[in-house]
């Protein structure tokens, strides 16, 4: 492996760790940038091989956060062990099927939740919810199957989806959404690596000085993201939500 590529693929794997760990989304730059300097791979195996430097910069991200802001254990715990399996059977159905036919509809949802977000200006900021227990934990139950699902089928701006079904399922305010859904994420990640690495396909030249870098990321965007609260963390989130749509618009019209 050429020593500039793995160069810009360190560069890539710390952008994407600092911006996953403000509000989700590191997956828009690491993945694209994968797949353009390692054209000689297989799919499976360069989306494989960054699964490591995901689960290292959510790993660092979510340690800052377990320092600095309230986690509500009883529920992640049970959002956690259901996200593995989930992000497991997606990545195995990737292994199986093109993803490419939920492209449009997700460039649809996308659009409607930057309008939202955009008009809202009081979203992300908390929302006392009055759920009872069992309610809170179906909601739970629900955003696990599902986003961490699409996490192992897709990937590309899941840190975001639970961010956002955080703020209007559970009424958390973005900080303590983007707290918890870093444990989250961090299931969902562990869950596809599982699969990839009973597939063979991890490059470990490729994955481990990207996650050193992706870590590094990880823990500057974490302490930022605490320090400035959630007006920051709301701005990163439209501009994210912003970069993802522009991908998936590539992806529909120009594929």
């Amino acid at each position: 492996m050429e020593l500039h590529i793995i160069i810009l693929l360190c560069l890539a794997a710390f952008a994407a760790g600092f911006i996953d760990a403000i509000v989700g989304g590191g997956g828009l730059i690491q993945t694209p940038m994968g797949l353009i300097l390692l054209p000689n791979l297989p799919v499976s195996t360069v989306v494989g091989s960054l699964k490591i430097p995901a689960f290292t910069g959510t790993a660092f991200a979510a340690f800052q956060y377990l320092k600095k802001v309230v986690i509500q254990w009883r529920l992640l715990l049970i959002m956690m062990c259901l996200a593995v399996p989930s992000a497991f059977l997606g990545s195995t159905i990737l292994t199986l099927v093109s993803n490419d036919f939920m492209k449009p509809l997700l460039l649809v949802v996308l659009s409607l939740l930057f309008i939202y977000t955009y008009a809202k200006k009081n979203f992300g900021q908390h929302v006392a919810k009055d759920h009872s227990a069992a309610t809170q934990i179906i909601y739970a139950v629900v955003i696990s199957i599902i986003i961490g699902f699409y996490d192992g089928f897709i990937g590309p701006g899941a840190g975001s989806f639970f961010v956002v079904a955080f703020v209007t399922l559970l009424g958390f305010d973005f900080l303590h959404a983007s707290a918890n859904a870093k444990m989250v994420n961090l299931a969902t990640n562990f869950g596809s690596i599982c699969l990839f690495l009973i597939k063979g396909k991890i490059i470990w030249a490729i994955a481990i000085p990207m996650a050193v870098c992706n870590g590094l990321g990880g823990w500057v965007g974490a302490k930022l993201a605490i320090n400035k609260g959630n007006g920051f963390i709301r701005i990163f989130f439209l501009v994210v939500v912003v970069g993802t749509l522009i991908r998936f618009a590539y992806d529909v019209f120009y594929k």
